[in-house]
């Protein structure tokens, strides 16, 4: 059965880093969110919300259809916005309708962590609309102002769900909790 993991979290907690360790260790595929940001940034110089989206509905519904063992995607989800809300639903809808399993992992660290991570060799290679670390250190604590990226106590309530608070634990470590967790 299709596993889809939906690896969430704040700027710069370790999302992709975790899904790349992950992927490492089990059958699963890393979409980290930044492989449709950055090439919608190359081509229309700005960040083009409805290009991305689009992109990444394709990638879905394709990724869907398969035999893969299943899909990790990273994802910084607002829980202040309906608007992300409906996104996760209709995104889960997408593999649940071809039966698949969906699984939630919320990943928090604190902002100071947060900012020194955003920095890495790992987030600079894979994301070059972050590589003004100023401008992006920036971005990192106007979210963290505008936006509530961190569940509150049992606002989450899916069965298929872990919180873990990665601030003092490298990524190999993180992905096999959770693969242990969900005896992926």
């Amino acid at each position: 059965m299709m596993k889809l993991i939906l690896l969430v979290g704040n700027t710069s907690v370790g999302k992709m880093t975790v899904g790349q360790e992950l992927m490492k260790i089990t059958d699963l595929r890393l979409f980290h969110n930044h492989m449709t940001i950055e090439p919608v940034i190359d081509v229309f110089g700005y960040f083009h919300s409805e290009a991305i989206k689009s992109m990444r509905e394709v990638i879905f519904l394709e990724f869907a259809k398969t035999d893969n063992y299943g899909l990790i995607f990273t994802y910084m989800w607002a829980f202040d916005q309906q608007s992300d809300w409906d996104y996760i639903e209709h995104l889960t809808g997408i593999f649940e309708n071809r039966g698949a399993e969906v699984y939630y992992v919320e990943l928090v660290a604190p902002q100071e962590t947060r900012l020194q991570r955003n920095s890495t060799e790992n987030r600079l290679k894979n994301k070059y609309s972050k590589r003004n670390i100023d401008a992006s250190n920036q971005r990192l604590i106007n979210d963290d102002k505008n936006y509530r990226c961190v569940s509150y106590d049992g606002e989450i309530q899916f069965s298929n769900y872990m919180k873990i608070d990665n601030s003092s634990s490298c990524a190999k470590d993180v992905a096999k909790m959770i693969k242990d967790h969900f005896e992926l």
